[in-house]
């Protein structure tokens, strides 16, 4: 079980009670200090993370510090500049009913927390909701992915380095140890995962009636009408699905296309597609792997469930593997049937999917939206083409967030929340999200003593005027 023995995980749950109870991380001073010791430890620390990141994933730096380090930074950067105004009693309107009085809004941590951290962006997925966590004046125990044993011990070392355990700790270990971790009573869990493992979480809350953020994922479409710029559309697409080789929760993870223009996006995604990983026009008979910016599958595991998708669909672009290296090229397919798992389960990998409508029978638009209240609420959606026509298919759908004319990027501005909604999550941070999430709001009212109106009281006296009133 690693550091994630019983008897430890006990020991630290019961100090992180204690240090939180001593009311020791309440004052605003003290959080802004931790803040700023996370911020340079992960300065300092950032090439060993760095290393770590490509021992486990094959992830190139660049794509590190974009998707990664830069985020927590920012993340960080944005707490210590607002978390004065955050924190502070904020005065709401009172109603003459309840005169003389004054009313407000006190924000308190809840308290002590666990955060559950997935493999495919391991520093990220960890330590942002950390910031939240520090930020609201809660304790924090942190679970890394036993998946990425190189970047998980490096942010052990790091954390250790950092903070007490007592305040901040970092528990390793297998699902055997998550289970034990979810047995425990918390006052809010967070955890970034699949649907499935979701469900298991919000199981195990309930029991303590503990709150939850659940950030999950889910099968998010890419709608690509005939306005579009086949260019850009397929472009930001192709990068959308290679980053981190497609294993993003945000993730093109499905294609929907108008027929008119299928062909042409086909041939501009082969292209866009070499020169993002190549610096060049696309040559035949050439595949985009080996790639210093081509992340690895994670495991086995993953690689064999995605390589038995490529026998769902006719393959129109790539289908060849390395099951050494564990890479999987980037691939285009035709699916045979939309009941298959290809089209039901999350692919997070680089195959994508190509569902193909014509207006026959009825307008683009309308055979989209008419698919898409078939499926779960997506955790992200992507449209191509005409702004207003984007503004249609979000009003006539639901998903956790998404993009218009793009894809991944909203998660890049912190002034956005990010969650997801049904089956694709609860719950929203980034940025003040972050800060809120962790908080509880308390409502306080100040009464006055003079004058203590009669008419609150039994037996209610002038009660036609009160009814006036209230």
């Amino acid at each position: 079980m690693g550091n994630g023995t019983k008897e430890n995980i006990l020991r630290i749950i019961e100090s992180q009670r204690e240090f939180f109870k001593s009311g020791k991380s309440l004052s605003v001073t003290f959080r802004k200090q931790m803040l700023l010791k996370l911020l340079n430890a992960i300065e300092t620390n950032e090439k060993e993370l760095s290393d770590a990141l490509w021992e486990d994933l094959h992830k190139s730096y660049e794509e590190a510090y974009l998707t990664e380090f830069s985020i927590v930074k920012e993340e960080i950067r944005s707490h210590l500049k607002h978390l004065s105004k955050w924190s502070a009693p904020q005065k709401v309107s009172t109603p003459l009913k309840l005169q003389p009085a004054k009313s407000y809004i006190v924000k308190e941590p809840l308290g002590n927390t666990l955060i559950i951290s997935p493999w495919n962006y391991p520093v990220q997925l960890l330590l942002s909701p950390l910031v939240g966590a520090i930020s609201a004046g809660c304790t924090a125990v942190l679970k890394p992915s036993p998946y990425v044993p190189n970047i998980s011990s490096a942010l052990e070392k790091m954390i250790k380095g950092c903070f007490n355990e007592d305040y901040i700790a970092v528990i390793q270990g297998n699902r055997e140890v998550n289970t034990f971790l979810l047995d425990q009573r918390w006052d809010l869990i967070f955890f970034t995962g699949s649907p499935s493992l979701g469900k298991t979480v919000m199981a195990a809350a309930a029991k303590h009636l503990t709150p939850v953020i659940l950030e999950l994922g889910g099968k998010s479409p890419c709608i690509i009408d005939k306005t579009a710029n086949i260019e850009i559309a397929s472009r930001r697409i192709a990068w959308g699905k290679t980053l981190n080789c497609g294993q993003t929760c945000i993730a093109p993870d499905y294609i929907i296309i108008h027929n008119d223009i299928k062909e042409r996006f086909i041939k501009s995604f082969k292209d866009e597609l070499y020169k993002l990983h190549r610096g060049k026009s696309y040559p035949a008979n050439n595949k985009i792997f080996p790639d210093r910016y081509y992340v690895h599958i994670i495991n086995e595991k993953a690689f064999d469930r995605l390589i038995g998708y490529l026998d769902e669909g006719e393959i129109i672009y790539g289908g060849e593997y390395d099951r050494e290296n564990l890479l999987i090229e980037p691939t285009l397919i035709d699916v045979y049937s939309l009941d298959t798992p290809i089209m039901q389960e999350e692919i997070f990998g680089p195959i994508l999917p190509v569902i193909t409508l014509d207006e026959s029978s009825k307008p683009f638009k309308d055979s989209v939206l008419e698919f898409m209240k078939t499926k779960e609420k997506p955790l992200a959606l992507y449209y191509f083409g005409k702004e207003a026509d984007g503004w249609e298919i979000i009003a006539g759908t639901s998903s956790g967030g998404g993009c218009i004319n793009d894809v991944i990027m909203h998660i890049a501005n912190d002034n956005l929340p990010f969650g997801g909604v049904g089956n694709s999550g609860m719950g929203h941070y980034h940025n003040r999200e972050s800060f809120e999430c962790f908080s509880h709001s308390r409502s306080i009212l100040i009464s006055g003593t003079w004058p203590d109106f009669p008419f609150r009281y039994m037996p209610y006296k002038f009660f036609s005027l009160i009814k006036k009133i209230v």
